[in-house]
């Protein structure tokens, strides 16, 4: 069986050239969310595109107070801190943009033609693969945040889901084949580092050129 190590917020960033997201990135054994850990490590002062991986939460969460299964070093859960120059109520913009981009990588990298369900959810062979959970906070004589949740299934077997969401729910392991070579896949699993590298790179691009005047 093949694993790999743990994701490394040092490594991370050293392989990043990106000018906003994971300019400070912070990876957590273990949290309730990663939105929630994002939100505690947030000060008025704290610059936007600071990035918190979890290995594993004990509370993840969707849409509609769903919860969102996170099962540990099989997946990528984090959250992303914001400060868009959108209107509060406008969250579903930055949902979209996010599923865009989640969809738009998975095809780049894998080959795997990758949909998304309008607002939130990516979807690879008719099942959820990823799915994403924007929450806007006021701030007390400060901008406003955005943090951007996102929940992608990368190394997990059928057997790692509970049974509801079997019959829904993938992985990129599961959706690939044996005859897939792309770069950051390995055997029968997909390197979790380089995948975050190539999604938080394509996430900055794309946020720049969106929201960033």
């Amino acid at each position: 069986m093949i694993t790999f190590d743990a994701l490394s917020g040092d490594k991370l960033r050293a392989d990043l050239d990106s000018a906003i997201i994971g300019r400070d990135i912070v990876v957590v054994d273990e949290t309730t969310s990663t939105n929630d850990s994002v939100l505690e490590r947030t000060s008025p002062s704290t610059p936007e595109g600071l990035v918190v991986f979890a290995e594993r939460q004990t509370a993840g969460r969707g849409q509609r107070n769903n919860s969102w299964e996170s099962a540990a070093g099989k997946g990528l859960w984090f959250s992303i801190l914001l400060r868009p120059k959108i209107d509060i109520g406008a969250s579903a913009q930055l949902a979209e943009w996010a599923a865009r981009t989640i969809a738009d990588t998975i095809s780049t990298e894998f080959a795997r033609e990758a949909t998304v369900n309008l607002p939130n959810d990516v979807v690879v062979a008719g099942k959820k693969i990823a799915g994403v959970l924007v929450e806007m906070r006021a701030q007390k004589n400060s901008p406003h945040i955005a943090i951007v949740g996102i929940g992608l299934n990368v190394n997990q077997r059928a057997e790692d889901f509970s049974g509801e969401l079997r019959p829904r729910a993938i992985s990129l392991a599961m959706a690939l084949d044996r005859s897939a070579t792309r770069r950051i896949r390995r055997g029968e699993q997909v390197d979790r580092h380089q995948l975050a590298v190539a999604l938080l790179q394509n996430l900055d691009a794309s946020y720049r050129d969106r929201f960033v005047e």
